[in-house]
């Protein structure tokens, strides 16, 4: 119950300082550009409106956070709670190779779980910047669940199996999901230039890099802190 105990207190003050982290690259680095897409988004909408001689002037729209401090509020508040969850993950399965052990090891842990869970989907799925086409929703978090899942077996069994063979079926779990192909629109479009679109991609790529690095380092910083879960 001592370990169980440390590792709940870790993840929630780790993801409490990594998900503030985020939040605060995430304003200089991936919500300029998001709001810069957001206006071709509606600049699109209004034509396409126009074209089709509507009016949405009078339609009831979902409630949905001001920018400024009402969105970076609520924007923290998910990106803590999302990164207290990860944090819970990072010890739980840390756990089975006896802990963390320190902020460097906490640093490989957080980089493999940037590869599970941003590079590997990213791979088929990058990130998608408001006002482009995608693929069905359902499809979608299907082949994402695949993937992750795929990709958190095969490094496990890559780097921890014994045997050969174990370790190559983790290459094979690997590699599968991007054998099949993540799924894609009928046509690819966006309202956004393309220039955007790359700055985004790779605005966001540099955010969850900067994330799990400071969450894994940080997980393993607080974990290590109590002698009951130390390797």
């Amino acid at each position: 119950m001592s370990n169980l105990k440390m590792i709940i207190v870790s993840a929630l003050w780790a993801g409490l300082w990594a998900g503030l982290l985020l939040t605060a690259v995430q304003q200089l680095q991936v919500i300029p550009t998001l709001l810069q897409a957001e206006v071709y988004e509606q600049h699109a909408a209004i034509n396409h409106s126009h074209a089709d001689g509507q009016t949405h002037a009078n339609e009831a729209e979902s409630w949905q956070p001001q920018n400024g401090w009402e969105r970076t509020f609520f924007t923290a508040l998910a990106n803590i709670s999302l990164a207290v969850g990860f944090a819970l993950l990072l010890g739980a399965a840390s756990t089975l190779r006896g802990g963390i052990g320190g902020w460097r090891n906490g640093l490989l842990w957080g980089l493999a779980g940037y590869g599970i869970f941003f590079v590997a989907p990213s791979l088929g799925l990058p990130p998608e910047i408001p006002g482009t086409e995608a693929a069905n929703l359902n499809a979608r978090q299907l082949w994402w669940l695949m993937t992750v899942f795929d990709t958190a077996v095969g490094l496990w069994l890559l780097f921890f199996a014994k045997t050969k063979l174990n370790k190559l079926f983790g290459i094979v779990l690997l590699i599968s999901p991007h054998t099949i192909g993540a799924p894609q629109p009928d046509l690819h479009s966006s309202v956004a230039p393309v220039e955007l679109t790359n700055t985004f991609i790779a605005a966001t790529a540099f955010a969850n890099a900067v994330f799990w690095l400071a969450l894994g380092g940080l997980m393993g910083l607080f974990s290590s802190k109590n002698p009951a879960v130390k390797t």
